[in-house]
């Protein structure tokens, strides 16, 4: 589902993923105080400083969905001395399906930066979010969903460590995103290194 859903988003061009990004940012900005309480449900953490959590991955998305096409868009480039009667450009491509695999103690911020990210750059998104927060990921889904309706461009797995395994062994899955311990970043990357 991922992956045709990453054809149908990177297809929409810049300027179509960056609204859909800023829309994306207005439900999660009506939504502050869901969120807010979500995470203080789930953590533990003092509201203000999930409301504070909040308002960070609001800007993450918001700075991808201004920045985007000048970060990431074809641009020329110097060619060299030995080519300078030839014209170079570089264009970046999208890898497809971007895995995020996302922290207990900053659910909705940490993550954000790769989700952000990767969707502004033209991939789809499968979040699992920590097995202590799995609510974050959940209520991010569904606001997700309310504003991007056609396709499952960001879709949310949860469950313990085996849902992440599989998530960053699967072939289709062109990268992972992952933040946690040293000892699960080590099986993450082990995972990773099957499929390069």
């Amino acid at each position: 589902r991922a992956r045709e859903a990453a054809a149908w988003w990177v297809a929409l061009g810049w300027k179509e993923r960056r609204l859909r990004l800023l829309n994306i940012k207005g439900a999660l900005t009506r939504n502050l105080n869901r969120m807010a309480e979500q995470i203080h449900q789930e953590t533990g953490k003092p509201l203000q400083d999930a409301q504070l959590e909040t308002i960070m991955a609001i800007t993450h998305l918001d700075w991808a969905a201004r920045n985007a096409r000048k970060v990431l868009g074809p641009r020329t480039v110097f060619p060299g001395v030995a080519s300078i009667n030839q014209k170079a450009i570089l264009e970046y491509h999208p890898l497809g399906v971007v895995g995020v695999i996302g922290p207990w103690n900053y659910p909705i911020f940490t993550p954000m930066g790769s989700i952000a990210y990767a969707l502004a750059a033209g991939n789809a998104v499968v979040f699992k979010p920590s097995e202590f927060t799995p609510g974050v990921g959940v209520l991010l889904a569904e606001l997700i969903e309310g504003v991007v309706p056609e396709q499952p461009v960001f879709q949310v797995i949860t469950g313990l460590g085996e849902t992440g395994a599989a998530l960053a062994s699967s072939p289709d899955v062109d990268k992972i995103a992952f933040t946690g311990s040293a000892p699960t970043a080590k099986k993450v990357m082990a995972a990773c290194a099957q499929n390069l």
